[in-house]
């Protein structure tokens, strides 16, 4: 026989496996909170093409959501070697700008819509408010791992980078029958960009494809500009077969699967012993002594499970929701960790008028606030990073694990429309502070004194700024990846005006990347002169320090592999300024960081006394302790 007629023999055998599959889910109950508007299958009709369509106009009335003209079922068609291949895109009504996304590969012999419907994936959409792409078979079928490269990348190149949709970068996979050896294809070429998948009757790869992925080093190489990093001599690559992957293989072909299993077991670092699971079946837990980099700060969370029965398509996205992902090309700042539960855990999701526009921001009261401070919980104000949603960090950073320990109430800040319709920067952040401020003492049991404010690159840049222009707003700051200091007028640009610096101090906490902006490059001590020496002359000169002062000019080593290098300067023993360098990320933050910043913000309080000058304390025990605290 053949290789293309075995390939279409093992095609064909698939399928049917998939219908069996589709009719035990089909029978299932429907998505609890199914979309009240969403008639039964075949509801989705004819898809939109995008296919030279006009981008989107903004939508002012949809706080941080994609355009409404952008809701609905849509196609769009690649060229792959002359031959037309297409995919598909579901954008349920309420799909935030920078949502999650399952990529669906859909097996041979299926409409798309239909199949959407039958297996709930339209309905779960709707009801999580998230988004699926979906890859398709060509003319003659799905081909093999080699044969369907092309068209993968040119579909995943579209959805990863487009104008009328935008991702929240990292994404979940689902493969049915012949479509799963593509996906999974492309899982293994590009680990870093996948949360977790699931292979529904899958024949799994050979040797040969996944030996050729599995050795590949990931270097110190930055993608957009920001600085190389560049490892200490001796220092252990990561490899690709090393990258820790949450996958679930639902009725595999038993004969052929097991080189695939094996790959993903030894990525997820699985322990020989396995578990029974009602719903996965033969799991595979990842070793409780495992040193895999994508799991230093959540621990051994992976698994690799194998079921030989139906599952439904409510079971799939159980299993992949759990987990959550952030850092999508730079690997050893790349995390997998567990996803939060906004209905569980009770977060806010909430809108609010400012200066016309409707802004989206979240709040969270952990249970532990009002058990550790009754009616005076410290609070958080959270900046994320240019282009990202409020959703979106909430998740990335892990404030709400900090949250949870700590007992702090999270006040997450929206973005709003910037360069396009599909993405999110800051606006009005002078405006939108002082609103959020006077709800949360209205509404909340928090502490005034205890306010604090943080944020990842352009959102730590509205904290420094914030932190020169208005230190009496909190009691400290602590942020990530960007540094502020006042122009050669003395002055500190807020909304598009220029704000005079106050020249006082606060205490203030910065930690950045070796690969971070080009103007954070180095440290304090080397011969540039950059932002990051600007800010902390600026900082030095309010406290009445220099540079000089600093605990150590080599700094203290710690974290995960002493991936953080870390200088202190105090005041009368009182730490006021603190720097960190992470050796060993790029641009973007870590979960790792927002312990470290809370555990230098939580030490703080201030008030303004009668004649409206800031005074501020400092307690060792973080106000654990009754009248510990020292003022500055």
């Amino acid at each position: 026989m053949s290789t293309i007629d075995r390939r279409r023999l093992l095609q064909a055998t698939a399928a049917l496996a998939v219908t069996a599959t589709l009719t035990d889910q089909a029978t299932a109950r429907p998505a609890a909170g199914a979309h009240p508007d969403r008639t039964p299958s075949g509801a989705l009709g004819e898809p939109q093409s995008l296919d030279g369509r006009p981008f989107p106009a903004y939508d002012y009335s949809r706080a941080s959501r994609l355009p409404r003209e952008m809701t609905g079922y849509w196609t769009r068609s690649f060229d792959v070697a002359g031959t037309t291949r297409t995919a598909k895109v579901y954008l349920s009504p309420q799909t935030p700008i920078r949502s999650y996304y399952t990529v669906i590969a859909v097996p041979d012999g299926v409409d798309t819509g239909g199949f959407l419907q039958r297996a709930h994936w339209a309905a779960i959409a709707d009801r999580r408010e998230e988004g699926l792409f979906v890859v398709e078979p060509g003319p003659d079928g799905w081909g093999d791992a080699t044969e369907e490269a092309a068209y993968l990348e040119a579909a995943m190149a579209f959805f990863h980078n487009n104008r009328y949709f935008s991702i929240f970068g990292l994404h979940y996979l689902v493969g049915y029958g012949s479509g799963a050896v593509a996906l999974e294809a492309w899982a293994v070429a590009h680990p870093l960009r996948v949360i977790g998948q699931v292979y529904v009757e899958s024949l799994g790869l050979d040797a040969a494809y996944l030996d050729s992925y599995a050795g590949r080093e990931f270097g110190g190489a930055t993608e957009g500009g920001y600085t190389p990093v560049e490892f200490p001599e001796g220092f252990d690559l990561i490899r690709y077969d090393e990258t820790v992957l949450p996958t679930w293989y639902i009725r595999p072909d038993r004969q052929t699967i097991g080189t695939s299993l094996s790959y993903w077991r030894r990525a997820d670092d699985t322990g020989r012993r396995s578990r029974q699971d009602r719903i996965l079946g033969t799991v595979y837990r990842q070793r409780r002594d495992s040193r895999r980099w994508m799991t230093s700060h959540a621990g051994p969370i992976a698994e690799v499970a194998v079921q030989q029965r139906p599952v439904s398509t409510h079971d799939i996205v159980g299993f992949l929701t759990r987990y959550t992902r952030y850092e999508n090309f730079f690997a050893y700042g790349n995390q997998l960790f567990e996803r939060a539960d906004y209905t569980a855990m009770g977060v806010q999701v909430r809108t609010m008028m400012v200066e016309g526009h409707l802004r989206e921001y979240l709040v969270y009261v952990p249970r532990a606030a009002r058990r550790l401070w009754r009616d005076r919980a410290p609070v958080v104000f959270v900046w994320p990073g240019n282009s990202q949603t409020a959703k979106v960090f909430f998740d990335a950073a892990q404030w709400w694990k900090v949250a949870d320990r700590e007992g702090c109430i999270l006040v997450v800040i929206g973005e709003q429309y910037s360069a396009t319709s599909v993405s999110v920067s800051h606006r009005d952040s002078h405006t939108f502070y002082r609103q959020l401020r006077r709800l949360v003492l209205d509404e909340f049991g928090a502490d005034p004194t205890r306010f604090y404010s943080t944020g990842q690159s352009a959102g730590s840049a509205v904290t420094q700024n914030f932190a020169i222009a208005y230190p009496e707003y909190f009691a400290a700051v602590a942020s990530t990846s960007f540094t502020t200091a006042p122009d050669a007028a003395g002055t500190v640009g807020i909304d598009g005006v220029q704000v005079p610096a106050s020249g006082r101090p606060i205490p203030d906490y910065q930690i950045y990347g070796y690969g971070d902006l080009g103007f954070l490059a180095g440290d304090l001590w080397d011969d540039t002169q950059n932002s990051l020496d600007s800010w902390a002359r600026y900082h030095l000169r309010t406290h009445g320090l220099t540079l000089a002062d600093v605990d150590t000019v080599t700094g203290v080593r710690h974290g995960w592999r002493d991936r953080f290098q870390t200088w202190t300067w105090h005041d009368d023993d009182i730490p006021v300024l603190r720097l960190s360098k992470n050796l060993y990320r790029s641009h973007n933050t870590m979960p790792e960081e927002s312990p470290l910043l809370w555990d230098f913000l939580k030490h703080y309080s201030s008030e303004i006394d009668r004649d409206g000058n800031v005074v501020r304390y400092y307690s060792r025990s973080a106000f654990r302790r009754p009248r510990d605290g020292r003022r500055l």
